[in-house]
């Protein structure tokens, strides 16, 4: 994917809920929020848990592993911009230690190849992964997750 096409790709909205997790993201690190108080994990992040009601929190380092939880080829996008990389895969990754928090990404060969760069027929539900991070060709220069497989 050139830097054009990723100028033109969508970049997450941070708040201020969610702006550790970009953060985090950019050097590389997975976390995901937790409760300070009953120290429940909960994604999408928020300014209080759903559990205890407690506004404490603090953000938890994984491993990145995951299970492929479910996807979708698109084809063709409904987004323009997507335009180039159609057909592309959409994952949501279950992470590992976290059953219940789950991820939208894009399963890819490496952290920089184009999102059609994984053979259609290695996607399957229940397929172990790990995250990588791609810093987007944005004016921002968002970091996002992204997913590898385990057995490449």
């Amino acid at each position: 994917m050139t830097a054009a096409a990723t100028a033109t790709l969508l970049t997450p909205v941070t708040d201020d809920d969610g702006a550790p997790f970009w953060e985090y993201a950019a050097r590389g690190e997975l976390r995901i929020q937790a409760c300070s108080g009953c120290k429940r994990l909960r994604f999408p992040p928020r300014p209080c848990c759903p559990y205890c009601r407690s506004f404490e929190s603090e953000w938890r380092r994984m491993s990145g592993r995951g299970r492929i939880w479910s996807f979708v080829i698109a084809h063709p996008p409904l987004l323009p911009a997507y335009a180039e990389q159609a057909p592309y895969n959409a994952i949501v990754v279950e992470l590992a230690e976290a059953p219940g928090i789950r991820l939208v990404g894009n399963l890819v060969a490496r952290p920089d190849a184009p999102l059609d760069s994984v053979d259609r027929a290695r996607l399957r539900i229940g397929a172990a992964v790990k995250v990588c991070f791609h810093r987007m060709g944005s004016a921002d220069g968002v970091t996002v997750p992204r997913w590898l497989l385990e057995r490449p």
